[in-house]
């Protein structure tokens, strides 16, 4: 959108990936226009020209908006007149693309919500944000967890205090999906996901460990200090993990383990976390997510439900709400409060206004350096037989 333009309408989306086979474009483009506020306009939704123009009308993309490549789609739109063009992008391609695209787009002055992973590797992450901070773009990444609910209304208790100081973080992501070598049978997912040049240095710890991290520092606003980690590959032949535990230590001391694994039989996408307080601990599992655990000694454990009207709930929480309680919200509903909170900050800067692009209640392009810096320094310390190595990048001291 221009700078100093009045946002009395939705915003245009154009989606890079999401063609045939694609798993999580389709879970953005759904996200995005849940609360009607955008509108899917444009994409190059595959590498392949002729897949990504045949992808099209299942989106309901015009012909003229189906393009065969990012590059076309960022030329294209940005000639268009600036109350025709689109005014953000989604980035949901395999890793390894996310750094051009996303910086293309920066460059051509258009808002991003990139997938996480935020790039391949550190120094690509470390080179996009100084892209977004000579920019004006909101840059925003999918940690789509954190906009659950229970995660903000967690958040919100835990930075009041209600837990106390905080003193441990367990966080765990246990998967299934991979006991077998499913990356030999042509299978989409596991192909790129598994495979060293396109997924990048970690396997499982890269996929989904960087969730187990983030959701802790979002909820805690603890900042690491330094990390042990041992990442493995159980199935024969991997070359990247598949399974991989860390121990965190923070800056206030406490400490907090990350274990993620995608060869745990019948597991299917269990991330949990337990935050142990000097005033009590709480549990959230993402499999129940409606639910979360409080407790206290002495006490009877409480269940705190996502009840919108509940005098239980925070402001933050209740303002992550869509539906009464009793109804379940989840995994759609988490990626659009991260989507409708970077409206949010959209609509303020269509209307020529500063924000502050570092505090944001939705997970920024800093975020996405620690998520990047998280990976490296894993990697490093298992090859290094878990050496204890700095965890707190640069950019998170500002």
């Amino acid at each position: 959108m221009g700078i100093n333009e009045p946002l009395n309408r939705k915003l245009r989306m154009g989606l890079v990936g999401g063609g045939q086979g694609s798993f999580i474009g389709r879970v953005h483009s759904i996200a995005a226009c849940l609360d009607n506020r955008a509108v899917l306009v444009a994409g190059a939704l595959s590498s392949d020209a002729e897949r990504s123009k045949a992808s099209a009308p299942s989106y309901d993309i015009a012909p003229s908006r189906a393009y065969g490549s990012y590059e076309a789609m960022l030329d294209a739109e940005s000639k268009l007149p600036t109350g025709e063009r689109i005014d953000f992008i989604s980035v949901t391609t395999p890793n390894h693309t996310h750094y051009e695209i996303a910086k293309a787009a920066v460059q051509a002055g258009f808002n991003v919500i990139c997938d996480k992973p935020m790039t391949f590797d550190l120094a690509q992450a470390e080179d996009l944000l100084k892209t977004v901070e000579e920019s004006d773009v909101i840059f925003a990444v999918s940690h789509n967890y954190t906009g659950y609910p229970l995660v903000r209304m967690a958040r919100e208790m835990i930075l009041a205090g209600e837990l106390g100081e905080i003193q441990a973080i367990r966080a765990q992501y246990v998967q299934g999906w991979l006991r077998t070598k499913l990356e030999e049978e042509n299978q989409k997912q596991a192909s790129w996901r598994t495979d060293p040049g396109k997924s990048g240095a970690a396997g499982a710890f890269g996929d989904i460990a960087t969730h187990a991290f983030n959701l802790g520092r979002y909820m805690t606003g603890l900042k690491p200090e330094s990390v042990s980690c041992h990442l493995k590959s159980f199935v024969e032949g991997r070359v990247l993990d598949d399974y991989g535990t860390a121990v965190i230590r923070y800056e206030n001391g406490g400490l907090g383990t990350v274990t993620a694994s995608q060869i745990s039989h019948g597991r299917e996408n269990d991330l949990t976390i337990e935050i142990d307080g000097t005033k009590g601990a709480l549990q959230w599992r993402q499999e129940n997510p409606n639910e979360m655990i409080v407790r206290q000694n002495g006490r009877p454990h409480q269940i705190y439900t996502r009840d919108p009207n509940a005098p239980h709930m925070t402001t933050s929480g209740a303002a992550a709400c869509r539906l009464p309680s009793g109804h379940p919200e989840g995994f759609f509903e988490g990626f659009a409060n991260v989507y409708a909170s970077a409206f949010d900050d959209m609509a303020i800067r269509g209307g020529g206004e500063s924000i502050n692009r570092r505090d944001t209640v939705y997970p920024n392009v800093y975020d996405g350096v620690e998520g990047m810096f998280f990976i490296q320094q894993c990697v490093q310390s298992s090859q290094e037989n878990a050496a204890w190595l700095p965890l707190l990048h640069p950019a998170a001291r500002r």
